[in-house]
């Protein structure tokens, strides 16, 4: 960014009166002839209170920080849209800001109602999965009912295989029980489970 500094001219005297009225419209009519110093000392001056007005409209910091930075952008590239005849800078200022805040709210309630639209869409590819867990605790009380339906140490040594999760080496430990014992109750017990759990179905 680079023009001519406003040190290098001489206002006149109805430049001076209406910069005296209208400092914030006196530094846009500088940003237009492409000052920085301007467009620096109107971000320091003007940045904190524009804020304010954003962050009322759109109530959250980091948001009302982008269209911020947005206006500024828009205030450096658009300045020359700025005519100190129709308003104050700070009118012309305040109004950009709560234009800028108003459509980024819209932005971010249209994306929350895509966010809700995709996700009723997704609803029924859950459905599947909460039915498929039903099943399975269903499958889970006839298991136990059966168990509890078999001699008590065929259903012990089952448990602990199939609940525990241990090997049939470590149930013989655990119950103190001769290896081939305890295979010998599983496989029975087994047997009988799925007589149970047939003659359940069948029924």
């Amino acid at each position: 960014m680079s023009g001519p500094h406003p040190a290098d001219e001489s206002p006149g005297p109805s430049s001076t009166s209406q910069a005296a009225v209208d400092a914030c419209g006196a530094l846009l009519v500088r940003i237009q002839r492409r000052d920085e110093q301007a467009f620096e000392i109107l971000y320091r001056e003007h940045g904190s209170i524009l804020l304010a007005t954003i962050l009322r409209l759109v109530r959250n910091r980091s948001l009302a920080e982008e269209v911020l930075q947005d206006v500024f952008f828009e205030v450096w590239n658009r300045a020359d849209t700025f005519r100190a005849d129709a308003g104050t800078g700070r009118a012309w200022l305040t109004t950009m800001c709560r234009r800028r805040a108003i459509d980024r709210v819209r932005s971010v309630q249209a994306q929350q109602n895509r966010d809700f639209a995709e996700g009723i869409k997704q609803a029924p590819e859950v459905e599947p999965d909460i039915q498929a867990e039903a099943l399975n605790h269903v499958e889970a009380v006839r298991l136990n009912t059966a168990l509890r339906r078999l001699p008590a140490d065929q259903a012990r040594a089952i448990a602990m295989a199939y609940y525990q999760d241990l090997s049939h080496s470590e149930i013989a430990t655990a119950l103190d029980t001769p290896l081939g014992t305890v295979k010998s109750r599983i496989r029975d017990g087994m047997k009988r489970l799925r007589v149970q759990l047939e003659v359940n179905d069948a029924r």
